[in-house]
């Protein structure tokens, strides 16, 4: 009787632990399965929203001459004089362009107190000391292609690309010693935005049909091609008929956007297939103090969007005796009725 009853309790023990285990890989299955419920078995890509794109702003301004009295003025008050009133305005830009109408080498200066209208009066050299300066102030892509570079020869036009080079400072520009387009245009990168700088240099042999090379060559490398000419008659009020047929010239070749200085005046502007054309914004910096007109200035704020448009201030300015280049008030620089 006594094995019978061990027996029937071990059964009865055995199917105990066969239910508790049972149940227990019961639950274990069923946590498993609300799990699998709960969680995706592919993992879902974290995406980090992408930078808002920023437009590119550059600062245009006309002829920048930094010899004859402007250097006695940055010798008597320091080499950032002639541009401090303009600093918080400069500010707000990404970089300034402007023609250099001049080489910089350490020569000395023929034109300080030379006599107005002699030959020396007009042969310009920029103390390299000026180099800094330009970089204090964003001048930072300056066009050589003018004709007063080569007022020291091939030697004063190599020193004012080395002088710059090493100043941090780019340039381009028809010069009359570069032997291709990949010598005379520059780019420059701006918040993602690829800029090309070509120029037409109306002063050397076969300038016109330089810059339509370069135009061709740098197009396809760029987002935007902005031509700088130096181009036209000086003290003209507005530009003479052959200019405006030169810039539609430019256009249709690829040109974005066309900048001109030389005349020391400013001239209207107009437009040609949506495009903006600056026939001459006049003097930067220089002491051309004779009359009214050549003591007035234009720069003009390009915002170039992320979708490639561009929007324009224009910002008169004043060049006083003193040498410094002030804000003046505000102006109107219509559109000339005569548009090419």
């Amino acid at each position: 009787m006594v094995n019978q009853a061990r027996v029937i309790w071990s059964v009865m023990l055995a199917c105990l632990l066969a239910l508790l285990l049972g149940w227990w890989l019961l639950q274990i299955e069923t946590r498993i399965s609300v799990a699998d419920q709960l969680v995706p078995t592919t993992p879902v890509p974290v995406v980090t929203p992408s930078p808002t794109p920023v437009s590119a702003k550059i600062l245009f301004g006309g002829d920048v001459m930094l010899d004859r009295s402007i250097r006695q003025s940055l010798d008597k008050h320091g080499a950032n004089f002639v541009l401090e009133p303009l600093r918080s305005v400069i500010a707000e830009y990404d970089l300034v362009v402007a023609n250099l109408e001049g080489p910089i080498t350490p020569n000395p200066s023929r034109s300080v107190n030379s006599e107005i209208g002699s030959t020396s009066n007009y042969i310009f050299t920029f103390d390299p000391a000026v180099v800094p300066m330009l970089a204090e102030f964003k001048l930072l892509m300056l066009n050589l292609g003018n004709n007063h570079i080569n007022n020291f020869g091939t030697a004063g036009a190599t020193s004012t690309k080395t002088y710059l080079s090493q100043g941090g400072i780019g340039f381009f520009g028809n010069t009359n010693h570069e032997q291709n387009s990949a010598e005379r245009v520059a780019f420059s990168e701006v918040h993602g935005i690829q800029i090309a700088w070509v120029n037409y240099n109306q002063f050397v042999l076969s300038g016109l049909e330089a810059a339509l090379d370069d135009i061709s060559w740098a197009r396809p490398q760029a987002d935007v091609v902005i031509m700088v000419a130096h181009w036209d008659n000086e003290y003209a009020a507005n530009p003479a008929n052959v200019t405006e047929q030169t810039a539609a010239r430019f256009i249709d070749a690829g040109v974005d956007l066309v900048i001109g200085a030389h005349p020391h005046v400013v001239q209207p502007w107009a437009e040609y297939r949506g495009k903006r054309i600056y026939y001459s914004l006049g003097n930067f910096v220089f002491d051309q103090y004779f009359q009214p007109e050549t003591q007035r200035g234009l720069l003009v704020g390009v915002e170039i969007h992320p979708d490639l448009t561009l929007t324009f201030t224009e910002i008169p300015i004043q060049l006083r005796p003193n040498g410094q280049t002030h804000l003046a008030p505000a102006t109107t620089v219509g559109v000339p009725a005569n548009r090419p």
